[in-house]
Parts: C-alpha cells; structure tokens; sequence
C-alpha cells in the first residue's frame, strides 16, 4: 500500500513547513512515531520524509530518538497552540488537551520568534501560536 503524502503549509504567513508529510493515525504508526530512527525515513521502504502529523494525539516523548525535532500542537482547526523547538531525545512534553493533532518536524524548521537571530538552514518566517496549518495530499 502507498503512503499518502502531503505538503504543510502556515497559511497565515504562507509559509511551507514540510513537503513531504506522513500521517501516523493507526496505532502502531502513532505508538513508534519517529523512535529508533536515525532520520526522518519510513521502516518498510525507507523513504525519506520530512514531516510526521500524529493524529489524535495531545502529549509526545522523545523516547528512543535519535535526532532533535520541532513540534507543533494543533487543535481541531489546525490552529497552532503550541510550539516546542528544538525537542531533544529523552524528553516529554506537556499534555495540551486543546490538541488533536501534532506535527513533528526536522529539528529547526520553526523559527524562534523570542531569538531573531536565529541561525538557522531553513527560510522560513517566524511561526505564532494562532497560525493556521493547512495539509494538502500530493498524491
């Protein structure tokens, strides 16, 4: 079976955050997420990808990772209600009742807004809480 793909995007600033987003709504996919990764690759075929939506989901562990991500907690609008950057192995967020979905992203693909100095590889504007995520299938 082929893996859906989408694009996310802010849409109130237009900006693009992944073009490669998988879906994690089953319960194993949602129970491994991105542990026992080295990077953001599928487990069967190895893909490649660059952004992880886990649905249903209001707390996320680090557990078993290898790499740093950004999280975006989205509520039932895809409002962005939380925005942790950075998230290293071996940690675990708060839970944030208000979300329904959270989208995990390579690590700073989210810019700090309180750090406008910020270095970082990605050119991308700064992200609020407040802004709209949209998913668009690719395929």
């Amino acid at each position: 079976m082929k893996i859906k793909r989408y694009k996310a995007i802010n849409i109130t600033k237009n900006i693009v955050y992944a073009n490669n987003v998988i879906i994690a709504d089953g319960f194993f996919d949602r129970l491994l997420g991105l542990m026992f990764k080295k990077e953001m690759k599928t487990f069967l075929d190895k893909e490649p990808f660059d952004g992880l939506l886990i649905e249903s989901c209001t707390s996320i562990h680090t557990c078993f990772m290898q790499f740093n991500i950004d999280v975006l907690f989205l509520d039932k609008n895809n409002t962005i209600i939380k925005i942790i950057k950075n998230m290293s192995p071996w940690r675990i967020s708060w839970f944030y009742f208000r979300a329904r979905r959270v989208l995990e992203l390579k690590s700073e693909v989210v810019v700090d807004n309180h750090n406008h100095n910020h270095n970082h590889n990605h050119n991308l504007d700064n992200s609020n809480h407040g802004d709209k995520v949209e998913f668009i299938c690719l395929n």
